[in-house]
C-alpha cells in the first residue's frame, strides 16, 4: 500500500471513488435526481481537478498495485473561522475508502497522513471529527477520530 498527493491525471478516478463510495453508503438515501445533482456538484470529475490544482487543498491517495484504495482532502484553512478554536485550522474535508476496500487500515494510514500534515503545517488546531464514545464522555479529537477509523 502506498499514499501520495494526487496529481492532475488523479481527477477522473478520484471522482469516480467518491462518487462509488458516497452511493454505496448513501446513495438509498435520495431520490435518483437529488443524487445525481449532489454528485455532480461534490464528485465530479471537474470538481477533483479544482481541487487537486488548488494551493489550500492538500489532497492524498492510497494505491496498491496501481489500484485506488482511497483518498483524504485537507483545506489548509478553516471554512468556518468564527468557529475555529485557533488562529491557523486545518480542515479534514473528506476521508473516503473504496466500498471493497474497508477494513485494510487505508482510513488509518490517511489519517496518520493527515495528522502528519497538520504537525508539519504553519497551522495550531486541526478540525477533525468529534463525537461521544458508548460510555458517554467526550473524547478527544484525535482518539476519536482513530477510534472511528479502526472501524472502516
Amino acid at each position: 500500500m502506498d499514499i501520495r498527493i494526487a496529481r492532475p491525471a488523479d481527477a477522473a478516478s478520484l471522482a469516480k471513488l467518491g462518487a462509488d463510495s458516497f452511493v454505496a453508503k448513501f446513495g438509498h438515501l435520495y431520490r435518483a435526481e437529488d443524487l445525481a445533482g449532489f454528485l455532480e456538484g461534490s464528485h465530479s470529475e471537474a470538481k477533483v481537478a479544482k481541487e487537486i490544482a488548488d494551493p489550500r487543498l492538500r489532497v492524498a491517495l492510497v494505491e496498491d498495485g496501481g489500484e485506488l484504495l482511497g483518498f483524504c482532502k485537507l483545506v489548509m484553512d478553516c471554512g468556518w473561522p468564527d468557529h475555529a478554536r485557533g488562529d491557523h485550522v486545518i480542515e479534514l474535508k473528506q476521508l473516503y475508502t473504496a466500498p471493497g476496500a474497508t477494513g485494510q487500515g487505508i482510513g488509518a494510514c490517511l489519517m496518520d497522513w493527515a495528522l502528519a500534515e497538520s504537525a508539519n503545517s504553519a497551522t495550531r488546531s486541526s478540525s477533525l471529527p468529534r463525537c461521544s464514545p458508548p460510555d458517554g464522555y467526550a473524547a478527544s479529537n484525535l482518539t476519536c477520530s482513530r477510534a472511528m477509523l479502526r472501524k472502516l
